[in-house]
């Protein structure tokens, strides 16, 4: 069981910022930016590169999500998402997330 899902399913705290029936989002703790929030899907998904057809609206969902929470904390005109796919890619926790960062200068490219 992966660290998400143990803040999915209550069993350690996080600071949680929005959460339906198919997302959460919580922050970050090891932010890489004043805003630094992860998007999960509660559907368990170790990478991007495992994502099914039957996940396309999981996958979109995630991003509106993004889109909803950046205008609730007034950050709409100026975030980034990452996605990282894999330990060589930065992946450190294997369930699919979505990183929302704000309040800094993000440079290209980004690494």
């Amino acid at each position: 069981m992966t660290l998400f899902q143990k803040i999915i399913d209550k069993e350690i705290p996080a600071k949680i910022i929005y959460e339906d029936d198919l997302s959460l989002v919580f922050e970050d703790i090891n932010p890489q930016a004043p805003t630094h929030l992860l998007i999960i899907p509660r559907k368990p998904i170790v990478k991007i590169s495992d994502v099914l057809e039957e996940d396309k609206e999981l996958m979109g969902h995630l991003i509106w999500v993004a889109g909803e929470v950046a205008r609730k904390i007034g950050v709409e005109d100026a975030f980034r998402l990452v996605v990282n796919n894999g330990a060589k890619a930065g992946q450190s926790v294997f369930h699919v997330h979505v990183h929302l960062l704000s309040g800094r200068p993000f440079l290209w490219p980004p690494g």
